[in-house]
């Protein structure tokens, strides 16, 4: 059983009660487009095999919908997964909320997962029971709630079947999740320290159904997986690094086929 002290108690309540507050946004077949679409979906569909398709909701970072957010995507079809990237930004007037992502935080911004899971199973070529989501940054801390047990409980949602948060910000004192979750991030990352997910994990039950899986990589920074330049970036530094790209890439198609497979 999870033990929580009474400032750890206050955390939970604060996260919980401050989720969902955000209204949705309302995905349906005339705001969801192809890939390049600028709409508030862009759906890309895999050639093979035949559907229905396991899928995943991919969120953007916080400077939004990027070229980098749908390479994520197109590779998801690639390996046979109806990929949906989210634009939670665009729709709200929004552009970038870097260094204040507070303004739009995870909390309130998990209600686009559970209304994006609800459109794909409105689909007669998606599968279901098998939809997971990758979060990426501001989108990877937002995904981590989407496992939150009270949040999913309170947006009367069905549980995901896989998160995959790449370089979150993690909740030191975690609420118990009951999605499985696998992180990626970097032990260089200066801009969501890796200390807070060590944190994470040593603060939550080793016997716990939905441990998450924690996979750091010396040396990488934040956004270790785009193709972009090595440069500072808001007083933040990035640089891609290819070993850890190519490993955190397959093990995140291990995790998912493992996850929405069945």
């Amino acid at each position: 059983m999870l033990r929580l002290f009474p400032a750890v108690v206050m955390v939970v309540l604060v996260w919980t009660g401050s989720a969902l507050a955000e209204q949705a946004l309302s995905l349906n077949a005339s705001n969801v487009g192809a890939p390049g679409s600028n709409k508030a979906g862009e759906l890309t569909l895999p050639h093979d095999p035949a559907p229905p398709y396991p899928a995943v909701i991919v969120l953007h970072g916080c400077n939004g919908v990027s070229r980098h957010v749908r390479e994520v995507a197109a590779r998801l079809a690639g390996w046979g997964y109806a990929a949906l990237v989210v634009d939670s930004f665009r729709p709200r007037g929004l552009r970038n909320v870097c260094n204040h992502g507070r303004d739009f935080p995870g909390g309130r911004r998990v209600a686009d997962v559970f209304a994006a899971a609800d459109y794909l199973r409105s689909r007669k070529d998606i599968d279901p029971g098998n939809i997971g989501t990758l979060g990426i940054s501001h989108g990877a801390w937002t995904v981590l709630f989407a496992a939150i047990a009270s949040v999913v409980a309170k947006a009367k949602a069905r549980p995901l079947q896989a998160i995959v948060a790449y370089y979150p910000w993690c909740f030191p004192q975690p609420p118990p999740f009951m999605t499985d979750i696998q992180i990626f991030i970097g032990g260089a990352d200066d801009w969501t320290p890796a200390s807070r997910c060590v944190d994470m994990l040593a603060n939550y039950p080793k016997t716990a159904k939905h441990r998450p899986l924690l996979k750091i990589y010396p040396g990488a920074t934040h956004a270790f997986d785009s193709s972009g330049r090595k440069q500072v970036y808001r007083g933040h530094h990035l640089e891609p690094d290819p070993s850890a790209t190519k490993d955190s890439v397959a093990l995140t198609r291990k995790f998912l086929d493992a996850k929405l497979r069945n």
